[in-house]
């Protein structure tokens, strides 16, 4: 099912005739007014639909704009501010997406989707709530939840599958849609770039070649580059989790804080480990869910590749096995720098 700006849910729309607005100097933009809902007609299948993200035929047609007030654009641009699938996008691509997203407010209890349904828009949650539900044998298994930030949607409107999982709010709460072709124009259509550009690389890392092809380039989907200058902090000991990071050049430092006697007012730093190209860091917080319990930096210039919890969680779960064994590795190697292999919980509690 979609959603129209005004929050009503309903099963098939038509377009409305375009309007225009006039702007500084005269210009001219063709904007589409919100769907006019019929609820009487169940609109066709989308899972079917072919999608070449090479075409350039749809890039013909206008773009769908929604009027917004300051106050609104305000409110979008900070929700979207931690969004890895906009990463990458270039400021004309990022200003067509905002352009394009409307608001939905919604109640405590409502189904904002439900698996096995089509996939018809984006979501990116400004505020509230809400759980994740996944048909196991049947019964609806609670698997994870959004508080006041993230986005879900994505995976049916990539690769035109029915809704993986059910989102229930569990509060009031606030959400800005992407609309399924404005997604697939320009989101489908950058990572398909950026596909072609990181395939061969993940195809070389030794953490995902449990994974299939298809689940491979679901990881590339989902990561974003983030670029860092020398002794820059990537993540600090102590703090939460919300990315996995995957070394793409460079060198990454990473380092523990020792206790040290009551008269020092600070802990010591101790190199534990070197990241270079092709190795990752970060997964322990995420897989133990405890704060971070190293601090890493980077060496010279250096690019990584990067994942949001909920997306490493979704698509990593394969690889648990060699991470978890990687953690024992850390474990052994805190013994000998620290005469204990208890330092990981005692900095992650």
């Amino acid at each position: 099912m979609s959603v129209c700006p005004s929050g009503q849910e309903h099963l098939a729309s038509t377009r409305a005739p375009p309007f225009t607005i006039y702007g500084h100097g005269g210009w001219m933009r063709v904007l589409h007014r919100a769907p006019v809902i019929n609820r009487f007609i169940r609109r066709a299948s989308v899972c079917a639909e072919a999608f070449n993200p090479d075409d350039e035929d749809e890039d013909k047609e206008p773009w769908v704009i929604h009027p917004k007030t300051d106050d609104q654009r305000q409110r979008l641009q900070e929700a979207c501010w931690d969004i890895l699938l906009f990463k990458n996008l270039d400021p004309e691509e990022m200003s067509q997406v905002l352009d394009a997203m409307f608001e939905k407010f919604c109640t405590e209890g409502e189904h904002i989707i439900d698996q096995e349904d089509d996939g018809d828009n984006f979501y990116v949650i400004e505020s509230g709530t809400f759980n994740i539900f996944v048909k196991v044998d049947g019964t609806d298994k609670l698997v994870g939840c959004y508080d006041n930030r993230g986005s879900f949607g994505e995976l049916a409107l990539m690769y035109n599958t029915p809704r993986a999982a059910t989102i229930i709010a569990t509060s009031p709460g606030a959400l800005w849609c992407l609309d399924r072709l404005t997604f697939r124009r320009i989101i489908v259509k950058n990572n398909a770039k950026k596909r072609r550009l990181y395939e061969a690389f993940i195809e070389t890392l030794p953490l995902l070649t449990s994974l299939e092809l298809s689940e491979r380039m679901k990881v590339v989907d989902v990561i974003s580059t983030k670029i860092y200058t020398d002794s820059q902090q990537i993540i600090a000991q102590g703090d939460l989790a919300d990315c996995f990071y995957i070394v793409e050049s460079g060198q990454v430092r990473i380092t523990m804080k020792r206790s040290r006697t009551k008269k020092d007012q600070e802990d010591e730093e101790v190199d534990i480990a070197t990241c270079m190209r092709g190795q990752y860091f970060g997964e322990l917080a995420l897989v133990t869910n405890k704060p971070r319990a190293a601090s890493a930096y980077a060496v010279g210039s250096v690019k990584c590749l990067a994942m949001d919890v909920q997306a490493f969680e979704r698509l990593l779960g394969p690889c648990m096995d060699i991470m978890k064994r990687n953690i024992a590795n850390y474990e052994e190697q805190l013994v000998t720098l620290f005469g204990s292999g208890t330092e990981i919980e005692q900095q992650s509690a």
